[in-house]
């Protein structure tokens, strides 16, 4: 991490009597000031952030991902429970074999990875949908157009860059969550089910490769995984690709 020090201007000698009267003062430095990076802006934030300000995705050194192959599988698991929230007492189960899943699930997954890959954001309308059933990937309401949502979230104008994060995204581990209940889905990466502060050291640098490290730490300070995170359902519904915790 890098770190910005600064230092408090030496003051001017006081005049002899003043000197006499209050005694020689001690000159004190200025604490470090550490820069810490800045993280994604989360969908509907304004446009103002710079996107040299946004963890990009390391594409260039992870590759794109063939469908139904994840990379990077990091030893140990810590404890953790559902997203959201983490519980000590249930250790979460980090899946890397696509194999495992539904076959549902094996699909969308296969697609979303050929659509962003392809550099086309267009191509992830047909497997956003619309209406009732829309991938969601703005906080708050749905969007009326997704594509231009995800657009305007990206750090160029055509949208590259949020396509890169879906590839780093969906090229990680996973978890199921919520089995047996209505909720119940695959969510990328698992980091958003880990508790960050017991990751190991593989750990840490499969998750430097979607975020930096001052974004890290900034997660760290406040309790969770609040990147990008991507849910498809078990019958291969694309429910979500939103940031947040």
């Amino acid at each position: 991490m890098r770190t910005d020090r600064t230092n408090a201007s030496r003051p001017a000698m006081a005049p002899l009597l003043l000197a006499i009267t209050l005694g020689a003062g001690s000159l004190m430095s200025a604490p470090a000031a550490f820069a810490l990076s800045e993280l994604q802006k989360t969908p509907g934030a304004s446009d103002s952030t710079s996107s040299s300000d946004k963890p990009a995705a390391p594409n260039a050194s992870s590759g794109v991902p063939s469908p139904g192959t994840v990379t990077g599988k990091p030893a140990g698991q810590s404890p953790d429970t559902t997203p959201g929230a983490q519980d000590d007492s249930k250790p979460v189960e980090v899946i890397y074999d696509i194999s495992k899943v539904p076959e549902p699930v094996r699909h969308m997954r296969e697609q979303i990875v050929e659509a962003a890959a392809s550099g086309d954001l267009e191509r992830l309308r047909p497997l956003i949908g619309s209406g009732a059933t829309q991938t969601q990937v703005t906080v708050g309401e749905p969007t009326d157009d997704p594509i231009g949502a995800l657009k305007d979230l990206s750090g160029d104008p055509d949208g590259d860059e949020i396509l890169a994060i879906i590839l780093d995204v969906i090229s990680t581990g996973f978890v199921h969550v919520g089995q047996g209940t209505a909720d119940e889905m695959y969510v990328w990466p698992y980091f958003a089910e880990k508790d960050l502060k017991k990751l190991t050291a593989p750990e840490r640098v499969e998750l430097l490769r979607i975020v930096t490290a001052g974004d890290l730490s900034d997660m760290q300070e406040f309790g969770g995984y609040n990147f990008y995170r991507l849910g498809i359902t078990a019958d291969g519904k694309w429910k979500f690709f939103t940031a947040g915790d």
